[in-house]
């Protein structure tokens, strides 16, 4: 080979095979990426610590709504106000066996039971309102105990029914002595 033949294969890559080498390399970027971006921005599975938030963040709700959970809460159904149909909750929901429990006029514990909804039995029914408050209620299932209070604070794991209970007094003497400040 000639010296000018050598010199011209030492040049180094032409403007057009960068552009084509960054082409593929984006390429195989964005296939190889788009999957794990979709991954990650999935809502979380619905539970007891995350149900408020999600629910509100939800594209049925707008401003009231009620959720009603059967078939022992793996199926639940979301409603705009009460006139509406209820639609199926398409998200994840880890609700598995929940036991849904209150307080009765003499404060003492009391297991809810709902009835039927398409012919299996309900599990779980809230209700949203346009204030941001939702029905206020005590949750169990095997994976712990939980207090989602009606107005302020966050949902929260507690060890026992006895400690949910307690803690929804202590909420209701919160809203019921908020006047006091005024």
């Amino acid at each position: 080979m000639c010296k000018q033949q050598i010199d011209k294969l030492r040049k180094g890559f032409s403007l057009i095979e960068l552009l084509i080498v960054i082409l593929i390399i984006s390429i195989v970027y964005f296939l190889g990426f788009s999957g794990v971006e979709e991954r990650g921005s999935r809502t979380k599975a619905l539970t007891p610590l995350n149900l408020k938030s999600a629910i509100m963040k939800s594209d049925i709700f707008t401003g009231e709504a009620t959720l009603l959970c059967i078939d022992e809460c793996r199926s639940c159904y979301l409603r705009k106000g009460i006139d509406s149909t209820f639609q199926a909750y398409k998200s994840n929901i880890d609700l598995r066996k929940i036991q849904a429990y209150t307080l009765d006029e003499r404060e003492s514990l009391l297991r809810l039971e709902y009835g039927r909804y398409q012919d299996k039995k309900i599990c779980l029914i809230l209700d949203f309102y346009k204030n941001g408050s939702s029905t206020q209620i005590i949750l169990k299932n095997e994976s712990g105990v939980y207090f989602l209070p009606a107005f302020f604070g966050t949902p929260q794991k507690v060890d026992s029914l006895k400690n949910a209970k307690d803690l929804w007094l202590k909420n209701s003497d919160l809203v019921s002595n908020s006047g006091d400040f005024y």
